[in-house]
């Protein structure tokens, strides 16, 4: 809704979740058959654990925990988790699957939060929880969630534990900082503090302790959460990209679906803040969600106008450039290579 200033409303409260081409059995083909297997494998003692933990408690709290892990998704976090583990000496330990598993159940509470935040009717192609159940139901399952992961955490350790309350910190200032709107900050600024926290974090948190459980150094460990931060941030660009400039017969995606429910995101913000006709009609026009047709075909003939894409392209080009800058300090092996391709694949999506 509109904030009663001519400034944009928050950016989106939607979480990405990577959508990844090109994977064999549920894993990426990084052009290492024994890669590959290692980390199948690995994906699938992840995804039971992932099962027998969730299945834990009351009958009245499994189905609602276990309604989106059984739905999908495509376990991207612990799968970078499991690469990550390969630089050390102990790469297939219990605690690396621990660890895989983690990530990907404190994901799964965010999910169910940001779904009552954002008021969401659907979520992997099933319905949400919250409109399912209701807000309280959801809300409380994600705070199960996030028992089940302390749990785990607890097993793997203190240092652990620190990691991840330093992790929910910023999880929590994101979704805060994005609640509360940018106030009088740069819009573009405010955007990209917001999915650096609610993004970029979890996926950077994936390969320190992949990285640390699996028994790699601590320059290889740092190195892999900063890399796993700048991919965060171009998987959330790119999305933002494809919601606005993509061929829905290529994406599968309505364009301007961010519009409609008043988010204005990366490439939108670029092009409100252009001093030209363009920026200013946009400006006039984006004080709310877009509710009409023709209005929103007509911001997207605006954007399409503007150098927004082209500056939001500059900005995954400028994180690309800072994960292979940790990928530079990285023994050069298969794995090292496999990260490489993950990179690749993730800003391909564009075009």
């Amino acid at each position: 809704m509109s904030n009663g200033h001519n400034t944009p409303p928050s950016p989106s409260g939607h979480r990405v979740e990577p959508e990844l081409t090109g994977a064999v059995n549920g894993v990426i083909d990084f052009g290492d058959e024994q890669l590959n297997a290692r980390i199948t494998q690995g994906m699938l003692k992840i995804e039971t654990l992932l099962r027998a933990e969730l299945s834990r408690g009351e009958d009245f709290l499994v189905d609602k925990v276990l309604h989106l892990a059984e739905a999908g998704g495509k376990r991207f976090r612990p799968m970078f988790a499991l690469l990550a583990a390969q630089y050390g000496s102990d790469p297939e330990s219990e605690r690396v699957i621990k660890a895989g598993a983690v990530v990907e159940i404190v994901h799964l509470a965010t999910l169910y939060h940001d779904d009552v935040m954002d008021e969401a009717e659907r979520r992997r192609g099933v319905e949400s929880a919250n409109h399912r159940w209701s807000n309280s139901v959801a809300i409380l399952a994600g705070d199960i969630l996030l028992a089940h992961a302390s749990k785990l955490m607890s097993e793997l350790g203190s240092e652990t534990v620190a990691h991840f309350a330093e992790t929910f910190g910023d999880l929590v200032t994101g979704q805060m900082r994005e609640t509360i709107g940018a106030r009088d900050e740069d819009p573009i600024e405010h955007y990209t503090k917001v999915i650096r926290e609610k993004t970029g974090v979890l996926i950077a948190s994936a390969g320190y302790l992949g990285a640390l459980h699996g028994g790699a150094e601590e320059a290889e460990i740092n190195a892999l959460k900063r890399y796993g931060s700048a991919i965060g941030m171009v998987f959330q660009i790119v999305d933002d990209i494809i919601d606005i400039f993509s061929d829905p017969d290529e994406s599968g995606k309505t364009p301007g679906t961010d519009l409609r429910e008043g988010v204005f995101t990366l490439p939108v913000l670029y092009a409100m803040a252009e001093d030209t006709p363009v920026g200013a009609e946009l400006r006039g026009l984006l004080t709310g969600p877009v509710t009409d047709d023709a209005t929103v075909a007509r911001v997207l003939d605006l954007l399409a106008e503007s150098t927004g894409r082209a500056r939001a392209l500059a900005d995954i080009k400028h994180y690309l450039a800072e994960a292979e800058e940790q990928l530079d300090l990285l023994p050069q092996n298969q794995v090292t290579a496999a990260l490489r391709t993950l990179a690749e694949i993730s800003s391909r999506r564009v075009g």
